[in-house]
C-alpha cells in the first residue's frame, strides 16, 4: 500500500505541476505540452485505481485526440506568442484567494479520504463489489456496440472540422 502512495503523490506532483505550467506560461504551445503532462498525470492516476479502460479513454482520446487538434488549431489560427497586455486585467488577487480556496478545499477531501475507514457507497453497493459485479464490462459493452454509431460520427466530424480550419487558413 506505501508504494500507490508514493505513485499517486508523484504523479499528482506532475499534474499540479503541469497544471501550473498551463497557466502560468505566456507560449500558447508550451501551455499545449503542459496540458498533455497534466492529462498523462489523470490517466496514470486512472491505471492506479484499477481503471484501465478509463486511463486508455483518457490517453486516446485527450491526449492522442483533443490535444493535436488543439495544438493544429493554434499552428493553423497564428494565434500570438509571448505576453499580450490586452489579454492581462486585474483580476489576479480575487484568482489567487479562490485557487488557495480550491485548493485547501481538495487537500482538505484528499486528506479525510485517506484517513476515512469508511467504504463508499454506490447505489447502495460498494464501489468495489459494483465493479466486481461485471458493471465496467457492461459499460465498455454499451459504449462500445450501442453507441459506436455516434462515436464514429463524432470522429467524422472532427475531421470535417480539422479540414475546414485548414481551408479557412490557407492564404490563396
Amino acid at each position: 500500500m506505501v508504494i500507490q502512495n508514493i505513485v499517486f503523490f508523484l504523479l499528482a506532483a506532475v499534474a499540479c505541476a503541469g497544471a501550473i505550467g498551463v497557466v502560468r506560461t505566456t507560449n500558447v504551445v508550451h501551455a499545449a505540452l503542459h496540458l498533455v503532462a497534466v492529462l498523462a498525470a489523470t490517466a496514470g492516476l486512472f491505471l492506479l485505481i484499477a481503471a484501465e479502460f478509463l486511463a486508455w479513454v483518457q490517453v486516446l482520446i485527450y491526449i492522442g485526440a483533443v490535444t493535436v487538434l488543439l495544438l493544429f488549431g493554434i499552428m493553423l489560427t497564428r494565434a500570438p506568442m509571448g505576453k499580450n497586455d490586452d489579454l492581462d486585467n486585474d483580476s489576479r488577487i480575487p484568482a489567487y484567494i479562490v485557487s488557495l480556496g480550491m485548493f485547501a478545499l481538495l487537500t482538505a477531501l484528499i486528506v479525510d479520504a485517506f484517513t476515512s475507514k469508511t467504504k463508499i457507497a454506490i447505489g447502495g453497493s460498494e464501489a468495489s463489489a459494483t465493479l466486481a459485479n461485471g458493471q465496467m464490462s457492461a459499460l465498455s459493452k454499451t459504449v462500445l456496440y450501442d453507441y459506436i454509431f455516434p462515436f464514429e460520427v463524432v470522429g467524422v466530424l472532427l475531421l470535417a472540422a480539422l479540414i475546414g480550419a485548414v481551408v479557412m487558413a490557407r492564404k490563396d
